[in-house]
Protein backbone atom coordinates (compact mmCIF):
# COMPACT_ATOMS: atom_id res chain seq x y z
CA UNK A 1 0.00 0.00 0.00
CA UNK A 2 1.39 3.26 -0.84
CA UNK A 3 2.16 5.37 1.91
CA UNK A 4 0.95 9.07 0.99
CA UNK A 5 -0.98 10.16 -1.62
CA UNK A 6 1.17 11.76 -5.29
CA UNK A 7 -1.36 14.48 -5.14
CA UNK A 8 -1.59 15.57 -1.61
CA UNK A 9 0.78 13.87 0.22
CA UNK A 10 -1.94 12.84 2.66
CA UNK A 11 -1.24 9.47 4.37
CA UNK A 12 -5.10 9.09 4.64
CA UNK A 13 -5.23 6.54 2.12
CA UNK A 14 -8.27 3.93 1.18
CA UNK A 15 -8.65 0.79 -0.75
CA UNK A 16 -11.85 0.30 -3.17
CA UNK A 17 -11.20 -2.62 -4.24
CA UNK A 18 -14.02 -2.86 -7.15
CA UNK A 19 -11.78 -5.71 -9.05
CA UNK A 20 -12.14 -7.86 -6.30
CA UNK A 21 -15.58 -7.15 -5.58
CA UNK A 22 -16.98 -7.46 -8.64
CA UNK A 23 -14.83 -10.70 -9.67
CA UNK A 24 -15.87 -12.29 -6.72
CA UNK A 25 -19.62 -12.25 -7.39
CA UNK A 26 -18.90 -13.61 -11.11
CA UNK A 27 -16.80 -16.02 -10.01
CA UNK A 28 -19.46 -16.96 -7.15
CA UNK A 29 -21.94 -17.14 -10.17
CA UNK A 30 -20.05 -18.85 -12.49
CA UNK A 31 -19.34 -21.19 -9.60
CA UNK A 32 -22.73 -21.42 -8.46
CA UNK A 33 -23.77 -22.27 -12.12
CA UNK A 34 -20.80 -25.08 -12.08
CA UNK A 35 -22.17 -26.56 -8.73
CA UNK A 36 -25.86 -26.76 -10.35
CA UNK A 37 -24.36 -28.86 -12.66
CA UNK A 38 -21.80 -30.81 -10.34
CA UNK A 39 -24.87 -31.32 -8.01
CA UNK A 40 -27.14 -32.81 -10.69
CA UNK A 41 -24.35 -35.38 -11.64
CA UNK A 42 -23.53 -35.50 -7.15
CA UNK A 43 -27.21 -36.35 -6.33
CA UNK A 44 -27.55 -38.72 -9.18
CA UNK A 45 -24.49 -40.55 -8.11
CA UNK A 46 -25.73 -40.32 -4.14
CA UNK A 47 -28.67 -41.55 -5.21
CA UNK A 48 -27.30 -44.76 -7.11
CA UNK A 49 -24.72 -45.30 -4.00
CA UNK A 50 -27.56 -44.87 -1.66
CA UNK A 51 -29.92 -47.30 -3.29
CA UNK A 52 -28.64 -49.97 -1.58
CA UNK A 53 -30.19 -49.15 1.76
CA UNK A 54 -33.62 -48.34 -0.23
CA UNK A 55 -35.81 -45.72 -1.10
CA UNK A 56 -34.66 -43.44 1.99
CA UNK A 57 -31.16 -44.34 1.72
CA UNK A 58 -31.23 -43.04 -2.54
CA UNK A 59 -33.10 -39.60 -1.47
CA UNK A 60 -30.70 -39.21 1.26
CA UNK A 61 -27.75 -39.65 -0.68
CA UNK A 62 -29.22 -37.51 -3.76
CA UNK A 63 -29.74 -34.59 -1.70
CA UNK A 64 -26.17 -34.79 0.01
CA UNK A 65 -24.50 -35.05 -3.48
CA UNK A 66 -26.17 -32.48 -4.85
CA UNK A 67 -25.41 -30.50 -1.98
CA UNK A 68 -21.55 -30.81 -1.92
CA UNK A 69 -22.03 -30.25 -5.50
CA UNK A 70 -23.27 -27.34 -5.11
CA UNK A 71 -21.07 -25.78 -2.59
CA UNK A 72 -17.96 -26.91 -4.00
CA UNK A 73 -18.74 -25.48 -7.19
CA UNK A 74 -19.78 -21.99 -5.19
CA UNK A 75 -16.86 -21.84 -3.46
CA UNK A 76 -14.39 -22.51 -6.08
CA UNK A 77 -15.83 -19.77 -8.30
CA UNK A 78 -15.91 -17.45 -5.79
CA UNK A 79 -12.20 -18.00 -4.66
CA UNK A 80 -11.27 -17.84 -8.28
CA UNK A 81 -12.76 -14.98 -8.95
CA UNK A 82 -11.70 -13.33 -5.46
CA UNK A 83 -8.30 -13.74 -6.34
CA UNK A 84 -8.64 -12.58 -10.06
CA UNK A 85 -10.19 -9.14 -8.34
CA UNK A 86 -6.71 -9.24 -6.34
CA UNK A 87 -4.76 -9.15 -9.26
CA UNK A 88 -6.87 -6.59 -11.16
CA UNK A 89 -7.03 -4.07 -8.64
CA UNK A 90 -3.54 -3.97 -8.12
CA UNK A 91 -1.97 -4.15 -11.51
CA UNK A 92 -5.07 -2.40 -13.76
CA UNK A 93 -6.95 -0.33 -11.73
CA UNK A 94 -6.00 2.70 -9.72
CA UNK A 95 -7.39 0.97 -6.66
CA UNK A 96 -6.41 3.48 -4.02
CA UNK A 97 -7.97 7.04 -2.73
CA UNK A 98 -7.14 10.09 -0.95
CA UNK A 99 -9.46 10.40 1.90
CA UNK A 100 -8.48 13.98 2.08
CA UNK A 101 -8.57 15.17 -1.75
CA UNK A 102 -10.34 12.22 -3.23
CA UNK A 103 -7.44 11.51 -5.79
CA UNK A 104 -7.48 8.29 -7.25
CA UNK A 105 -4.58 6.20 -7.87
CA UNK A 106 -2.22 3.34 -8.42
CA UNK A 107 0.23 1.38 -6.19
CA UNK A 108 3.14 1.31 -8.88
CA UNK A 109 4.02 5.00 -9.35
CA UNK A 110 4.92 4.16 -12.97
CA UNK A 111 1.40 3.49 -14.09
CA UNK A 112 0.11 7.08 -12.53
CA UNK A 113 -0.75 10.14 -15.21
CA UNK A 114 0.77 13.32 -13.93
CA UNK A 115 -2.57 14.98 -16.12
CA UNK A 116 -4.92 13.71 -13.57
Amino acid sequence: MPEQCPNCQSVRIGKKNYGKKTAGVVGASAGSYGGYIAAATGGRVGASIGVAAGPVGAAVGGIGGALIGALLGGATGASAGVILGEVLDERVFDNYRCLDCGYSFSADPDSRDASR
